[in-house]
């Protein structure tokens, strides 16, 4: 190959269609040392399944920033070096979460947590998850203006379903999305002078935040129900039993982890089928079809393109050597379309079988909520699809440039 591969994950381009990056980048350097992101990209199917596995890459993702920014003394913009900075009192706050740890912690968070995640949980909320679509879709079909999808549903929806899921008064679902959105400026926003800014608005909510779960821990304790908290709490059979702050923590996880993805799972499915109209008729002709449905739109075009690890002993990937204290990128989205294990991986095909993706990743640090994400985006699909038989994309979707997501800012149809 002639020229420098491209490897920026940034920008436009990366942001409207990152796939011809990814699929040039597994072809010609699958694993590759990227001076742009100061991180080696893994693009292929195989070389991301092993890193998985790999006991060389850290999961503990978010306690290295910390540590090196103490070190340094770094701070941002408008932060003064007498005191930790907002960014270092937002990192110090995510860094025991659960999925930012690496075993023994993770083992035993992930083992507590299990009880509250039980697939009877889950298909439980499905009767619930249904109605507020539905409540969702009441205000989109009564007009014939063109509607934002994610604003009107795949935004709304996860927060919503959180809440209730964990005992949450309904109306303060409005302050669950705001949280979300703060969290997420720490974790996808971009670099730059408006760190420090960024950082302050994060602390702050994460503040309220934290207040709000305590208050909600101490009153499931006191009167324990049928919500996902109070099983967290109630944890599993023995003396171990998740503290206050592992339980703020894992309140907060869920929360900005089930909001994000899903509403970008959401989102980048219905677009998915608007823009291969024989697969949105297919699933329409064939409601049996609909989870594999939602696999596939996971793997086409899902929430994640990027999980980060910490290389913490010397390892090998794709044959290059890799060091400690270097970063890896696993490129889901590239895994998700590669040819060696995909049969025409461009192609959306509803029925594909089997369709091992790794949307969710792979191995211990898998989605704890991947069966939550998958009945959400199962429900809203197929009830946008079914409520909305006319709907027609309105314009080109405007799409957030973030590394580690794959998420619109808005997604415009008309109605009908």
């Amino acid at each position: 190959m002639t020229g420098a591969i491209t490897d920026d994950l940034l920008g436009a381009a990366a942001a409207a269609d990152p796939y011809p990056i990814y699929a040039e980048l597994r072809e010609h350097a699958p694993v590759h040392w990227s001076e742009r992101h100061r991180a080696w990209l893994v693009t292929r199917y195989t070389d991301v399944a092993a890193a998985f596995a790999d006991k060389a890459l850290s999961n503990d993702r978010v306690r290295p920033v910390l540590e090196r920014r103490r070190a340094e003394g770094k701070t941002s913009p408008g932060e003064s070096a007498a005191a930790p900075s907002a960014s270092e009192r937002v990192l110090a706050m995510m860094a025991d979460w659960m999925v930012v740890t690496d075993p023994p912690a993770h083992t035993r968070l992930r083992k507590l947590a299990a009880g509250a995640f039980k697939g009877q949980r889950v298909s439980a909320m499905d009767e619930r998850i249904t109605t507020l679509v539905d409540e969702l879709l009441d205000g989109v079909t009564t007009g014939t203006d063109p509607v934002d999808l994610v604003a009107e549903v795949a935004y709304p929806l996860p927060a919503t379903v959180i809440a209730t899921m964990l005992g949450a008064a309904p109306e303060d679902r409005d302050r669950f999305r705001d949280w979300s959105d703060e969290l997420a400026l720490v974790a996808f926003g971009a670099g730059g002078e408006a760190r420090a800014e960024r950082h302050e608005r994060a602390l702050a909510g994460l503040r309220e935040m934290d207040g709000y779960f305590r208050e909600l821990v101490a009153a499931r304790r006191a009167e324990p129900g049928e919500d996902m908290l109070s099983a967290l709490i109630a944890g599993r059979e023995g003396t171990d039993a998740l503290s206050d702050d592992e339980l703020v923590g894992m309140c907060a996880l869920l929360l900005f982890a089930g909001h994000e993805t899903t509403t970008n799972s959401i989102a980048n499915g219905v677009l998915a089928l608007l823009r291969n109209p024989g697969e949105l008729a297919r699933l329409r002709a064939d409601p049996e079809l609909r989870n594999a449905a939602v696999e596939e739109l996971l793997r086409f075009d899902g929430p994640i393109k990027v999980l980060n690890r910490w290389v913490v002993a010397e390892t090998s990937l794709g044959g290059r050597t890799i060091s400690p204290g270097e970063r890896v990128h696993l490129v889901l989205g590239a895994a998700n379309r590669d040819p060696e294990r995909f049969t025409d991986p461009d192609v959306l095909d509803l029925g594909r079988s089997p369709n091992p993706h790794v949307a969710f990743g792979k191995g211990i640090h898998a989605c704890i909520g991947a069966q939550l994400a998958r009945s959400e985006t199962r429900i809203a699909v197929s009830r946008i699809v079914d409520r909305l038989p006319g709907f027609a994309l309105a314009a080109e979707p405007e799409w957030k440039d973030a590394l580690a997501s794959r998420a619109m800012e808005s997604l415009w149809v008309h109605p009908a």
